[in-house]
């Protein structure tokens, strides 16, 4: 439901005890009993908020005090997010944030500087003024109603744009010509700052992309969440970078010496290391290859190996046990004399259907294995691992 402005002012004086989760089997019965107290309206908004909180825990650390509507919440990134985003911001005194929203990012940005949010919407940004209240930074935030594509550049330091990346039905956009508002608006603030960052789709065709821009894509806990555009005195100098959060690990792409040739191909050796998705997404595998020591094994499949045990933030790592072409038959009987009743089983560049290739093998034991479906210098393979 899209959240009316006499709905938000009646959920920001709303001092009753919280509300239980709400579930199918109570939604019912605390509709019925809110609708009587306060009302049709105030009661679906109440209901809604409860719904929205819980979900709105998985982004923000204080959620149970915020306010969301659908869209907003599913559309602001995580708080983890947008307080490593705001680090690049903290020299600026004051940074415009050019569709606000629910004010996920002025949440961060406003740990260090003053920012001016701006969206069309007014219930938006009545929910944007309660959430930095919620963090206790009111006192840094001007809000500005205004639709960007009519809005004058005013003077401001630094500027955050979160153009909408789905369409009116609620599917993502790739292309970055599709945005809207489109990316075109920024050129009118060239006279007033150079320092931009754009938020894009991870999934953002690389080809679109300014050759100006730094991209970096971010990733949650090995989960490829974010990408931004990076301009002016916001870029660190390196054309694509990777983060990885909550540890802060960052790798980015560096020029490659005129003699750089890509190291052999060569088949599993003791340990298997599995790549970051930012790292993936950002086209650094080799990069993380020379840093850490490790070859691929396949010109199309991402998975390193090395002979060496390297801690390394940017891959996951597996001990290989085993590996061989790809045969069921020898593949159950290998799990059998082992007594591998559990099995992890991951894929890439393979086009096996893994719940059914788990029925095939009917496992039985007390033992555990990660079986790793993919390609060896082009050949199907399996390798069978255990965590390192």
């Amino acid at each position: 439901m899209k959240l009316t402005a006499e709905q938000v002012e009646f959920l920001r004086s709303f001092s009753a005890d919280p509300l239980p989760p709400i579930i199918p089997s109570n939604h019912l019965k605390i509709a019925t009993r809110l609708t009587k107290k306060y009302g049709k309206e105030n009661a679906a908004a109440l209901i809604e908020t409860a719904i929205l909180r819980e979900r709105g825990r998985e982004k923000f650390s204080r959620a149970d005090e915020m306010l969301f509507d659908r869209a907003g919440l599913e559309m602001s990134s995580a708080e983890i997010i947008t307080t490593h985003r705001a680090q690049r911001y903290a020299q600026f005194a004051h940074v415009a944030d050019l569709g606000c929203g629910i004010g996920g990012d002025a949440i961060g940005l406003a740990q260090s500087s003053h920012v001016t949010a701006i969206d069309r919407d007014p219930v938006r940004l009545t929910l944007a003024e309660h959430n930095l209240a919620v963090y206790e930074r009111a006192e840094k935030l001007t809000t500005k109603r205004a639709d960007l594509m009519t809005l004058d550049p005013f003077p401001v330091d630094a500027l955050f744009f979160d153009p909408a990346r789905r369409d009116e039905r609620g599917k993502r956009i790739h292309s970055l010509h599709k945005y809207q508002p489109p990316l075109t608006i920024l050129e009118g603030w060239r006279n007033k700052t150079s320092a931009w960052g754009v938020k894009v789709s991870p999934a953002v065709d690389l080809a679109e992309v300014d050759q100006t821009a730094e991209i970096e894509f971010i990733s949650v806990n090995g989960d490829l969440r974010e990408a931004i555009l990076w301009y002016g005195d916001l870029r660190t100098g390196a054309p694509t970078t990777a983060t990885l959060l909550p540890s802060g690990a960052r790798l980015s792409q560096q020029p490659q010496p005129t003699t750089a040739t890509q190291q052999p191909l060569v088949t599993p050796l003791a340990y298997l290391y599995e790549p970051d998705p930012a790292i993936l997404r950002a086209g650094l595998v080799q990069p993380l290859a020379a840093q850490i020591g490790a070859q691929q094994i396949d010109e199309k499949i991402a998975f390193l190996t090395s002979d060496d045990q390297i801690d390394t933030p940017f891959a996951n790592r597996f001990h290989v046990e085993d590996w061989f072409p790809f045969q069921l038959k020898r593949l159950r009987t290998y799990l059998r004399e082992r007594r591998v009743g559990q099995l992890t089983i991951k894929k890439r560049g393979s086009p096996l259907d893994v719940e059914q290739l788990r029925r095939q093998l009917r496992l039985k034991g007390e033992g555990s294995r990660i079986l790793i479906l993919t390609h060896v210098q082009e050949q199907p393979v399996i390798i069978i691992c255990y965590q390192s």
